[in-house]
């Protein structure tokens, strides 16, 4: 399971389009910064959280065909978070959800349920983000601080929880 990406064909039923390759392609670099592998565990993790659409749970990725132990899962997660791949998210429930980097993804945002935990990506449309952009650098404007990027959350109550 430590065979290099690079020499190793794709599994059955993993993504083999040019956007994946780059995905794996940008993860397998930021693993090589860290001195890490990228492992076909650590594949398949990215993989999954690709198709996810949304952050996902430890149970999530096992319900949606991680072959790795719960284990294995956080450790290989930790590790894609140390080199820039994954990002945690801890929702109104405590339970750490994962999902791929914008440098990987698309820049989005999330829609937070307070009944149930839950998070959705929600993409705005671009007037909405040069809005929100230009209101953080007026808000921001006398605190000398520089925004790099910024991450917004509405937070209510999901569809299947209303």
């Amino acid at each position: 399971m430590s065979h290099h990406s690079e020499n190793v064909p794709y599994p059955e039923g993993m993504a083999t389009d040019t956007h994946a390759t780059d995905i794996h392609a940008t993860v397998d670099e930021q693993l090589r910064r860290t001195r890490q592998r990228y492992t076909l565990g650590r594949r398949q993790l990215v993989e999954l959280l690709q198709a996810a659409e949304r952050p996902v749970t430890i149970p999530e990725l096992m319900d949606r065909g991680a072959t790795q132990s719960q284990s294995s899962l956080y450790r290989n997660l930790a590790i894609l978070e140390q080199c820039g791949a994954v990002h945690r998210l801890a929702s109104t429930d405590d339970v750490a959800r994962y999902e791929l980097t914008e440098e990987l993804s698309e820049h989005h945002h999330h829609l937070v349920c307070t009944a149930c935990g839950r998070l959705d990506d929600v993409v705005l449309p671009p007037t909405i983000e040069k809005a929100l952009a230009s209101a953080a650098d007026e808000a921001l404007s006398q605190q000398n601080f520089i925004v790099d990027s910024h991450r917004f959350e509405l937070v209510g109550t999901c569809e299947i929880c209303a």
